[in-house]
């Protein structure tokens, strides 16, 4: 069970740091979180891939699954940040911005992950 943790949270520190280097290098010239949008949509088709592998004719040890999806992609993904972003959104009067920008991550998120899964299946 420790070793469970340990692989999450390596995993979660990676995945962290990444986010945070796309947060860094990406300014959106536009309103929208571009970055966070990015981030979610390449968390999605990781987490696609790995799911996508792990059925496969190579199923990846548990270990690999618990730090690639609940680790790196946890810690990638910004779910937090989105929901906090669309507040602000709403708070600034910006509805259809806010409204578009769920919308794409929602459709986008999912596309993804079909199609890390598609890829690796």
């Amino acid at each position: 069970m420790f070793k469970s943790f340990v692989l999450v949270g390596i995993g979660g520190f990676i995945g962290s740091a990444a986010r945070f280097a796309v947060s860094f290098f990406i300014k959106s010239p536009t309103p929208l979180p571009l970055a966070t949008l990015l981030v979610n949509i390449i968390g999605s088709c990781i987490i696609g891939m790995v799911m996508g592998w792990s059925v496969q004719n190579h199923p990846l040890h548990q270990d690999w699954k618990l730090f690639l999806a609940s680790g790196l992609c946890g810690g990638f993904t910004t779910f937090s940040a989105f929901s906090m972003e669309n507040i602000q959104l709403m708070q600034e009067g910006k509805i259809g911005l806010c409204l578009l920008y769920i919308a794409l991550s929602v459709v986008l998120g999912i596309a993804a992950a079909w199609m890390g899964f598609r890829i690796t299946s």
